[in-house]
Formats: C-alpha cells, structure tokens, sequence
C-alpha cells in the first residue's frame, strides 16, 4: 500500500480514537439559568397609585417599590380608634364605681319607695279593720294588699339598686371589659399593620423583576404585585439523566457554560429530588430524550449580572 493511502486512513482511525474518548468522559447536563424568586402579594384590593422603581432595577431591602391606595384603610383605622376609646371608656366606668351623684339619686329613690310602702301597710291596715266590721267589701281589701305588696317590693329593687351602686362592679365584669379592651387594640394593631403594607417594599435586596400591575390597576386579594430575583449569584436548574444519578451527591462540582457567556463558570450541586420526572422538551438531547431525569440545582461561582433563561450546559468535574 503506498503511504499515500495510508494518510488518509490514519486520519480517520485518530479522529475514531479521539471520539471515544470524548464519549467515554461525562455527559453534558442541560438546563436552563434561574435566581431565587420571591412575590409580594396583595392584602387588599386597593387600586395601585404609583411604582417608585422600574422592571429591571436594583433595590435594597426596605426600598418603596410601589404605592395602593390607603383611604378605604384609614377610614378602617378611625373606626378602630373610635372601638378602641369606647371600651376604654366602658372599662374606666366600670373600675371606678358609680358617681357620687348617682348613689345620692338611688338612695332618694329608696326613701321615696319606702314612704310609699309606709303609706301602703298603713292604708291596707285601715281598711282590714273596716272589713272586720263588714262596713267594707272584701274586693277594697284585696285592692289595699295589692297595692301594700307592690310598695314592698318597689322598696326592695330600691335597696337592691343601692346595694349594687355602693358595693361596685363585679370582678367578672371587669375581667369582660378588660378582655374588650384587648380585642379592641389587637384589631386596631392588625389594621395598621395592613395599612403599612399598602406602601409595598423589597423583603430583601435583589432585581425587580416583574410589576404585573400598572397605577390605574386593582389587583385582587392575593394577586402578586412585584416579583423579585434575590440572591448573591443565580443558579443552574438542571435534568440528570437516571445514569448519571448514583454518582452525584451534594458539594459535587461542575463547570457551566451560559449561552452568551465567554468563559464556563464553576458550580456545585446545592440540590437534587430523588423522584424523577421527564425530560422537558428543552432538553431534548439524543437517546437521552425518552429517559427519566432528576431535577437538580447548580449554585454558579459568579455571574450576578446574568439574567434568568438563559440555557446552560453543565460538565460534572471528576474528583
């Protein structure tokens, strides 16, 4: 065979060899970039006023992201002070015991209902001596014990009335007051805590990434107002292939390559589930097609300035 022929067929064998090899090292994991995503949602239903931020921007933790509209709220709150004042009042009567004036009242209305008893027994005497003379009838008898009855038991409710004025409040009647006092302040408290969270603000530091309403707009109770990507640096949502499971634990390392990105960054395994799922359709790759996957987490070494959904290829580094 002439050395001529034999080049060519070298060249192939080689780039056979070099395939082999390049099969036999670990498998490419697809996936796609992610950050840590919270929501604030909405606690009323309240129109949006104003955004104090844009998509997109850089906020601290605490910042004003946007404004609802606060005046169904306030209103709440006056009616809360006004509950608030009532019981206190109701609770401050109830301590300090009945006015002077009140139990002079009392007592002038127990002697009034004693004279009138005084007059009654008196009245009902005469007549059943009458009667014993037969020079009344029977029916003015039991009018005047009637009457003498009544007198008697004005007297009591009087005594009564007194009593109660000149001994004070029950304990348990404070304790109900005191109880509605408390209520009275925790709705008030629970108010204007709501109403603070009508000025909407950053939980943490992070990317405003999404203001589904615009000012004009009432979102509804639940409704997510702002959606934040917070977190130091993003990372990679990954699908192991079920062969490459068992050899993976927490820690292990990886070298991602972000679309766009110049140069791989280096990762570790944060997270894997042990139920599989299937692959999604933008991993797609070859046999691995109609394979089980596991959904794993990849923390990048850098790239805060990465956005989210961008696809990535992720390289297990042997150890």
């Amino acid at each position: 065979m002439r050395l001529e022929a034999r080049v060519p067929l070298l060249a192939v064998l080689a780039a056979f060899a070099l395939a082999g090899c390049t099969q036999r090292g670990p498998a490419p994991i697809l996936g796609v970039l992610e950050w840590d995503r919270i929501a604030v949602t909405a606690e009323l239903a309240e129109p949006v006023l104003s955004w104090a931020v844009a998509e997109g921007d850089r906020v601290q933790a605490g910042t004003v992201i946007l404004e609802l509209d606060a005046r169904r709220q306030d209103a709440r709150i006056a009616e809360a002070v006004s509950q608030v004042g009532m019981t206190e009042a109701q609770l401050a009567e109830l301590t300090h015991g009945a006015r002077i004036e009140t139990i002079d009242a009392s007592r002038a209305n127990l002697a009034r209902a004693r004279a009138a008893q005084e007059d009654a027994e008196s009245e009902y005497t005469r007549v059943a001596e009458l009667r014993k003379r037969e020079l009344v009838a029977q029916s003015a008898v039991d009018q005047a014990l009637a009457a003498r009855n009544q007198r008697r038991a004005e007297t009591q409710a009087a005594e009564a009335q007194l009593r109660e004025l000149t001994q004070g409040t029950r304990p348990e009647q404070i304790e109900q007051a005191t109880a509605a006092v408390a209520a009275a302040r925790a709705a008030l408290e629970t108010l204007k805590l709501t109403r603070e969270r009508l000025t909407v603000r950053a939980p943490r530091a992070g990317r405003v990434d999404a203001l589904p309403f615009h000012p004009g707009d009432q979102p509804p109770v639940g409704a997510e107002l702002v959606s934040m990507l917070v977190g130091d640096t993003p990372y990679a949502r990954v699908f192991v292939p079920a062969p490459q499971r068992a050899q993976l634990e927490i820690g292990a390392r990886f070298d991602v390559r972000v679309e766009g990105a110049p140069a791989p960054f280096p990762a570790k395994l944060r997270s894997i589930r042990s139920e599989p799922s299937f692959t999604p359709y933008y991993a797609l790759a070859g046999d691995d097609a109609s394979r089980l996957v596991y959904p794993a987490e990849l923390l990048l070494d850098g790239g805060a300035e990465l956005p989210a959904g961008l696809p990535v290829t992720a390289v297990p580094l042997t150890p």
